[in-house]
């Protein structure tokens, strides 16, 4: 068998690279999909964990960048008598209903896998993820950490011992994906907004170009009205700063 692990550069899937390895487990690959939106940080992790471990990564990308798939893909009319025809310029944000990233992530990873033979696909779920797994799957699937009863705050330990820091990403977030995935949480939306500008003025920018179909942030029209929010929210808390010092003084 071909064991062929799913890396996404996260505390799970380092984890389960380095476990399989102390175990003596045979790795064939180590595929990760670069979607374009990943933070700048992880890109230094996954050379770090190529440095760590001797392995060099498999960077798999869509065929075009995701922010083609976001602003200019031509989206055509299935079904009806105006099948065909163009409905829509691009696909806007993904939603719950339609994750067209994911769609693209997974389909291209199952295509190289195809290439192996008797192919095992190896994936970081963690211990209490056990909900994630699915049988219906292309090919034959494993879930180390959750066979080992690894859970995310283990996988975290264990990769800080290993000297892992994604400089500072896990300080800030529970868990780190693309930067501008609408499906995060306001949480941790209002951390990105705070102490990554640069990556939150990217998604302003991109919001400004997405035509008035799917917007959405959190159940919010656009990325520019969740932001509004930001700024009163911002406005109400100095000033309870500035009362609470009055209050001091």
């Amino acid at each position: 068998m071909n064991n062929i692990v799913s890396l996404s550069g996260g505390k799970d899937s380092t984890a389960l690279v380095h476990m399989m390895l102390e175990r003596g487990e045979p790795i064939t690959d180590v595929v990760m999909f670069d979607t374009g939106w990943e933070f700048p940080q992880m890109h230094d992790h996954l050379k770090e964990i190529e440095r760590k471990t001797g392995i060099t990564i498999t960077r798999l990308k869509p065929e075009k960048p995701f922010t083609y798939f976001l602003l200019e893909h031509p989206v055509k009319i299935r079904k009806g008598p105006e099948k065909g025809q163009i409905n829509r310029i691009g696909n806007g944000w993904p939603s719950p209903f339609r994750r067209w990233c994911t769609r693209i992530k997974v389909d291209t990873i199952e295509k190289y896998i195809s290439r192996y033979k008797n192919p095992v696909q190896l994936i970081g779920y963690a211990y209490e993820e056990m909900h994630r797994i699915k049988f219906n799957s292309k090919y034959p699937k494993r879930y180390p950490l959750i066979e080992l009863k690894i859970t995310e705050d283990d996988a975290l330990k264990y990769c800080r011992e290993l000297g892992y820091t994604w400089g500072g990403l896990y300080d800030h977030f529970k868990r780190v994906s693309c930067f501008c995935c609408p499906l995060q949480g306001l949480k941790n939306l209002r951390i990105l907004r705070r102490h990554f500008p640069e990556l939150w003025a990217q998604i302003l920018e991109w919001d400004k170009r997405i035509g008035p179909h799917n917007r959405g942030f959190d159940h919010y029209a656009m990325a520019y009205d969740l932001n509004r929010r930001f700024e009163a929210e911002d406005v109400i808390e100095k000033k309870q700063e500035k009362l609470c010092f009055e209050v001091k003084v």
